[in-house]
């Protein structure tokens, strides 16, 4: 494998490459046919869906050129004015043909008045046509601005259409996966097509598809990485993490691994300092019990982090699962499986659970038996634990 991920690497370049989204082209069509009726178009759906590629997909075919402003950038005003100084230069919409795309329109918070403001005016003020993505549009906070744009709904794509999307991936990089192997990455992917063909990567770098986590988990820690990382603090800051179904410990996990991909030089080491003082209150809380410290290590894992760099960021990062929560995982997977094999060994043989696994590394061997795993009905996973 190349160091281009296969996301980038079969992003889509025309409309031709979007798939499943068929209706919502032919809005965004009829939108651009119809400039300046409506001035912009808000493209919402669940992650994975293709709204952001549907903008550079759209850049390319009509051959505009792509400005991008993000919900931090429109509370920067020197960004708002350096990519609309640019715009404001050309003379025709058509003449030199520009495109913007307000990524991520829900990371503009309930007291970003001013941001949603100024999004609004660049719709009022705009010459050549806005592109806004969004998970989820339905916020009253968004009521004006929905009035203002077009909308189109993005669907989650079958697993299915997933599925055969893997499979061309899979031929073109020759890679051998069975086609379970693929339905299976599909199904767990729940219709977001970029986490599908990440995983696709993952297993092809060794992991094996048991060990992908719980897709409705991950995009939510995804998403809050993404928040933390891009955006300056804010009031919502805070309660990031109350919106994740997963302990504040692994949340520490997914920062350590992930801060060095978007910090670096001063930002770095600011980020690195909240993180360390998180885990001194951290290790306070659990010697003695000091709960009320528990404010103060949430804020400085999630306002202290944010606040370690200078203005917000642009661009997508791809965020890594954190080596020790694998590890951890594939421990108890054995240890899942252990007790499994052990159990149906005991009642066969007629003897305790305890004293089963207190001598399994001594049955083991006789375990491998193909005889003796039919006879104790073992299953195929477990027949692969007393392999490794």
């Amino acid at each position: 494998m190349s160091a281009q991920t296969l996301c980038d690497k079969y992003k889509a370049e025309c409309f031709a490459d979007i798939k499943g989204q068929n209706l919502a082209l032919e809005k965004i069509e009829f939108f651009f046919k119809n400039f300046p009726k409506k001035k912009a178009i808000i493209l919402n759906g669940p992650a994975g869906t293709g709204k952001t590629s549907i903008a550079y997909a759209l850049a390319r075919e009509k051959a505009l050129e792509l400005l991008e402003l993000n919900a931090s950038d429109l509370r920067n005003q020197y960004a708002i004015e350096r990519i609309m100084g640019q715009a404001s230069r050309q003379v025709s919409l058509f003449a030199k043909g520009k495109l913007l795309l307000v990524d991520e329109a829900d990371g503009i918070t309930t007291e970003d008045r001013g941001g949603l403001q100024e999004l609004i005016q660049l719709i009022e003020t705009a010459n050549f046509p806005i592109i806004i993505t969004s998970n989820n549009i339905w916020d009253k906070k968004f009521s004006e601005l929905r009035k203002k744009a077009e909308l189109v709904e993005l669907k989650e794509l079958n697993y299915a259409l997933i599925f055969s999307i893997l499979k061309e991936i899979s031929i073109k990089e020759n890679l051998k996966f069975s086609d379970d192997l693929l339905k299976a990455v599909a199904i767990k992917a729940r219709g977001d097509v970029r986490a599908a063909i990440n995983d696709l990567e993952t297993i092809n770098e060794g992991t094996k598809v048991d060990e992908i986590y719980e897709r409705d988990k991950e995009e939510k820690i995804f998403n809050v990485l993404q928040k933390i990382f891009k955006n300056l603090p804010n009031k919502d800051t805070l309660d990031l993490y109350d919106k994740v179904n997963m302990p504040l410990d692994e949340i520490y996990l997914w920062l350590e691994e992930n801060i060095p991909l978007e910090y670096k030089g001063e930002e770095l080491k600011k980020a690195f300092e909240a993180i360390s003082k998180a885990d001194v209150f951290r290790g306070r809380i659990y010697r003695q019990q000091y709960w009320r410290f528990l404010v103060y290590q949430n804020f400085l894992l999630s306002a202290g982090i944010s606040a370690a760099k200078q203005q917000g960021k642009l661009g997508f990062t791809m965020y890594k699962r954190p080596d020790r929560i694998l590890k951890i995982w594939m421990h108890n997977q054995k240890i899942k499986h252990k007790k499994s094999i052990a159990e149906k060994y005991a009642k066969y043989c007629h003897i305790g659970k305890k004293r089963a696994m207190q001598n399994f590394e001594i049955t083991k061997e006789i375990l491998k038996n193909p005889a003796i795993q039919e006879k104790l009905r073992l299953n195929e996973e477990e027949k692969a634990f007393l392999v490794d």
